[in-house]
């Protein structure tokens, strides 16, 4: 059995995770706790205040409770903002004070863009486009090519928590670009879960989601990860079980 821990930021598409966690069979337990949110905004001060390591540290002893062998940090925009270096030691601090391994959904996607030996990616956010630039340049900074780059102006998570199936699939497209060999929808209060098969479908190649590559950065951490057609591409193939 395979336990991995989520510090999720408020309450907007956290269901995305028993979700998940039932598309991947009996042998995976995802575990989430919420951590304070502070000002529902995405807005740079906001964000940083939001991925604060006081913040984050709060939730980890009820995950270690619930049998998490290791951490990830449900947020995409609240670590990227930190920068690259700055969200290396956002993680480096959650794993000191869990003692586990961790991560957070920002390099859940840069690891992910490089299993699927990606080179060129596009950018189908919900935040508002300067929000979005930051992730950009993280990627960029990760030694991804960003071909394009869309904003949707969307303040807050609890606004993008309420969209469907119809709302998710326009967003991808329009953030498509024929260059692309990926596209990403970085926000983790998108409901995604559910619609993966759809998204590939409609775009005809890979697609990354955030609570999708959360899930999977947590299970890669501990070389778990199951092979699992209905969550896309990015789990066609099991990694090594151990023995």
């Amino acid at each position: 059995m395979a336990s991995v821990g989520f510090l999720y930021p408020g309450h907007s598409a956290e269901d995305d995770y028993p979700r998940l966690a039932s598309l991947l069979g009996g042998g995976v337990r995802l575990p989430l706790v919420h951590t304070d949110i502070g000002e529902d905004a995405h807005r740079v001060d906001a964000l940083l205040e939001m991925g604060a390591a006081g913040r984050l540290a709060a939730g980890v002893a009820e995950l270690k409770e619930r049998g998490a062998e290791a951490i990830v940090w449900a947020c995409t925009s609240a670590s990227f903002v930190f920068g690259w270096e700055g969200a290396h030691e956002q993680v480096r601090e959650l794993s000191v004070a869990a003692q586990l391994p961790a991560s957070s959904t920002s390099f859940a996607f840069a690891h992910a863009i490089g299993a699927l030996g990606a080179r060129r990616v596009a950018i189908a956010a919900t935040y508002p486009s300067d929000v979005a630039d930051h992730f950009h340049a993280f990627l960029k900074s990760a030694g991804t090519e960003v071909v394009s780059t869309r904003g949707s102006g969307i303040i807050t998570a609890a606004e993008v928590g309420t969209w469907g199936r119809d709302e998710v699939l326009a967003l991808a497209r329009a953030g498509d670009h024929p260059d692309a060999d990926v596209v990403l929808l970085p926000d983790t209060a998108l409901h995604t879960a559910a619609h993966l098969p759809d998204l590939e479908a409609e775009l005809r190649k890979p697609v990354l989601t955030a609570n999708q590559v959360t899930v999977w950065e947590g299970l890669r951490l501990l070389d778990r990860t199951p092979a699992c057609p209905a969550l896309g591409t990015l789990f066609a193939r099991s990694a090594p079980q151990e023995p």
